[in-house]
């Protein structure tokens, strides 16, 4: 009976172990397969850009035209701008910068036309750069066509200081008044951490007021504005700025106030202001002195009064004492 049941089991133990397995692989098969229709699901809101992506030859698989859905990047946005980079000659950048850049916030576009813009003019721009541009918040592609278009700037701009003229005084004291045009165009290198129009416009406002007022006559000038521009331009204003000055044009210039002869003036009024209070200061002290010697001279006439007052004292205590006596006639 126990031999029985022992050969019983033994030949139903290998029938179990071997279901066990199948249950395995049917298991595995099982999410295998679900795997791969979730994958053809997502896949298959992406198939047309895949192709388009495939025939332009972008090089973007379907991995990972899946992969970027299930990371919430815009895959209609990386393949146009893979495949403006491909026909550019551009294709040395890869789709994870490019998916990178997406993630960390960045303009994608704008950046790989700033790159196609520089790449055709020969200006050494690389993605790194103009990554990093882009995300300190220039715009890049400005920054290339300025490279490439050199940009005006009003000085001063009457919209950002109010003040439509630079005003400067000459050595004879003769008010000018200049406009200035700066030409600049982008420096690239230092785009990154460079200062702004505001400064430029700064610096070259200080430099055509000061050159103004380094020239002996206002005569110099009117005659040649351009020692103004070339004393500014000799400064290197551009220097730790996002920009390079190409020129520097005074546009206008007027005469303004004559401030010396009005200074002098102003110096005059107050002279005399001052002459009439030293001279109302003495007069107040001659003043004082009169009534001082008026109080003494009344004092004095009362000590006279006083004495005059005991001479009729005096006689008739002699008259009395027989001291005074009559001058005999002769």
């Amino acid at each position: 009976m126990f031999e029985l049941q022992s050969a019983t089991l033994n030949a139903m133990l290998p029938l179990g172990v071997l279901t066990f397995k199948q249950m395995l692989l049917a298991g595995g098969s099982v999410i295998i397969v679900i795997l791969m229709l979730l994958f053809l699901g997502v896949f298959a809101s992406v198939a047309s850009l895949w192709f388009r992506a495939y025939m332009s030859g972008a090089g973007i698989g379907p991995l990972q035209m899946v992969v970027m859905k299930l990371k919430k990047v815009n895959p209609q946005l990386i393949v146009d701008t893979r495949i403006m980079l491909v026909q550019a000659g551009l294709d040395d950048i890869t789709t994870i910068a490019l998916e990178s850049h997406y993630l960390a916030g960045g303009n994608v576009p704008l950046v790989i036309r700033a790159l196609i813009a520089a790449h055709r003019a020969q200006i050494p721009l690389d993605w790194k750069t103009a990554s990093a541009i882009d995300l300190a918040g220039r715009n890049v592609l400005e920054a290339v066509q300025t490279s490439v278009k050199t940009k005006v700037i009003d000085c001063p701009d009457p919209s950002r200081s109010g003040r439509p003229t630079l005003d400067g005084v000459a050595r004879d004291g003769i008010q000018l008044k200049a406009k200035a045009r700066v030409t600049v165009r982008t420096n690239i290198k230092q785009l990154i951490g460079g200062a702004t129009e505001e400064t430029i416009i700064a610096r070259v406002g200080e430099g055509i007021v000061s050159a103004i007022g380094s020239c002996a006559s206002h005569k110099e000038v009117l005659a040649n504005p351009m020692l103004i521009a070339r004393a500014v331009l000799a400064k290197g204003l551009d220097s730790q700025t996002a920009y390079e000055i190409v020129s520097i044009d005074i546009a206008d210039i007027d005469i303004g106030d004559n401030v010396g002869a009005r200074l002098q003036a102003d110096q005059a009024e107050a002279d005399m202001r001052i002459a009439r209070a030293h001279a109302e200061e003495r007069r107040a002290a001659a003043v004082a002195l009169e009534q001082e010697m008026r109080a003494l001279t009344q004092e004095n006439q009362a000590e006279v009064v006083l004495s005059e007052s005991a001479i009729p004292k005096a006689m008739a205590e002699a008259y009395r004492q027989g001291a005074l006596r009559a001058t005999p006639k002769t």
